[in-house]
């Protein structure tokens, strides 16, 4: 009787789930409460991962996903203390720019040999896709996207003040352009030609990278030496500040504001991501915002050389991982993967071929409008420093725009404080 009892208990157990391995899954992109499962309406990009990780927990049998949502602002610190303290999720995402500095350390699993038994082709996968999860020789994650700033477009403003040719906006080629055009929209409509997030996050860093870029220069080079306060780094900042200085952009909106301030039809262009496509479109469509009419442009080229600033998400699982515990993250990597499509919806773009050949993918909305931006997406040389660099030139350059700072002191210090920091 004993044994039939435990029988029973086993049964109801395993019925219930409780034997199911419980996966934590680390990541950013914001909260969303009421994703669903289903992966194909929602909108924005917290809503849509959550969706994908949603459905991942209800489809994938004797799998359940715990989702661990962390400010975008200081998520790595705290990936990084939960490495220190042994207790990393068991899936987490992370940017292409930190697998150095992870890889390097024998934090990340290495996952070649693993692929296959997951049900995950790299084959699929571009080759940039895969040269982002790549670390001397090996793959570390699974890539989700190649993601990149763009222009962002308001072609009613653009229109009023004359830079619409053909259904679509006139962009500058070069930094005396720039402020032409800038001047044009304020006597035209008395609004701001440029929005950005100057005093929060680096989006005015990535400005000043691909302006560099663009005249084919870099912050460091390959060999470690840092390269920035040089005529091409004055340039690109001085490309930026003049429309500070003549009242033609707001240095001191940060990411919400630049963000609502496009919104509100009080800007012609907002410098942001591809990851907001598919939430201004939306929100373009309602009749309460001030943005109606919007268009998607590729960062325009001001020096010699097409540059915009490109990085790629991709997901990772600890080294620590063993046994069924490591399939049953490969598992959700493996899912993941398998809803490309449905993560592309927010305007980033594809990793995989046969989603980027689709229909489903080219038939996207203004997808045909920054197809170029593949083409110019660059970066820095790989860094293990990497964010303790984006940090430095953070608050160099918000130090110039913000409180005046010389460029040629802000430039120097920065190029000292980057240079200590890759001698480590």
């Amino acid at each position: 009787m004993k044994h039939v009892l435990l029988s029973a208990a086993a049964a109801a157990t395993i019925t219930t789930g409780a034997f199911a391995q419980e996966i934590t899954l680390g990541r950013f992109f914001g909260a969303c409460e009421d994703a669903g499962t289903d992966t194909t309406v929602s909108t924005g990009e917290a809503c849509i991962i959550q969706s994908i990780i949603n459905a991942a927990d209800a489809e994938l049998d004797g799998i359940s996903i715990n989702t661990l949502p962390t400010d975008w602002g200081n998520y790595y610190d705290q990936i990084k203390a939960a490495y220190a303290g042994g207790t990393p999720p068991d899936v987490h995402v992370m940017h292409r720019h930190r697998i150095p500095e992870f890889a390097g350390l024998g934090a990340l699993a290495e996952i070649s040999g693993d692929l296959e038994a997951a049900g995950i082709d790299p084959n699929d996968w571009s080759p940039a896709a895969l040269d982002a999860v790549s670390f001397n020789g090996g793959i570390y994650g699974v890539p989700m996207d190649f993601h990149a700033n763009l222009w962002h477009v308001n072609m009613d403003v653009m229109e009023e003040a004359g830079l619409v040719e053909n259904g679509q906006p006139v962009l500058p080629s070069s930094p005396e352009e720039l402020l032409a055009h800038a001047q044009q929209v304020k006597d035209a409509t008395g609004k701001d030609y440029l929005a950005a997030d100057f005093a929060q996050f680096p989006i005015g860093v990535r400005l000043v990278l691909a302006l560099m870029w663009q005249q084919n220069a870099n912050i460091f080079t390959e060999d470690g030496t840092a390269t920035i306060n040089t005529e091409a780094g004055k340039n690109a900042v001085t490309a930026i500040t003049q429309l500070f200085d003549a009242s033609l952009a707001n240095p001191q909106l940060n990411y919400a504001d630049s963000q609502q301030a496009f919104l509100n039809g009080e800007a012609a262009i907002l410098v942001n991501g591809t990851w907001v496509v598919d939430f201004y479109t939306a929100e373009a469509a309602k009749e309460e915002v001030g943005l109606d009419n919007y268009y998607v442009a590729d960062f325009p080229t001001l020096f010699e050389t097409g540059a915009t600033w490109a990085d790629s998400h991709m997901w990772a699982i600890p080294s620590t991982l063993e046994g069924d515990k490591k399939m049953a993250a490969l598992k959700v990597l493996a899912f993941i993967n398998d809803h490309n499509i449905d993560w592309a919806r927010t305007g980033h773009m594809a990793v995989r071929t046969s989603v980027v050949e689709s229909e489903a993918y080219t038939s996207l909305p203004h997808r045909d409008e920054y197809t170029g931006t593949a083409a110019i997406a660059k970066d820095t040389p790989p860094s293990e420093r990497y964010g303790a660099i984006q940090d430095v030139l953070n608050r160099e350059l918000q130090a110039i725009w913000l409180t005046g700072k010389p460029v040629e002191d802000a430039l120097s210090d920065a190029e000292l404080e980057v240079q200590d920091l890759l001698d480590r």
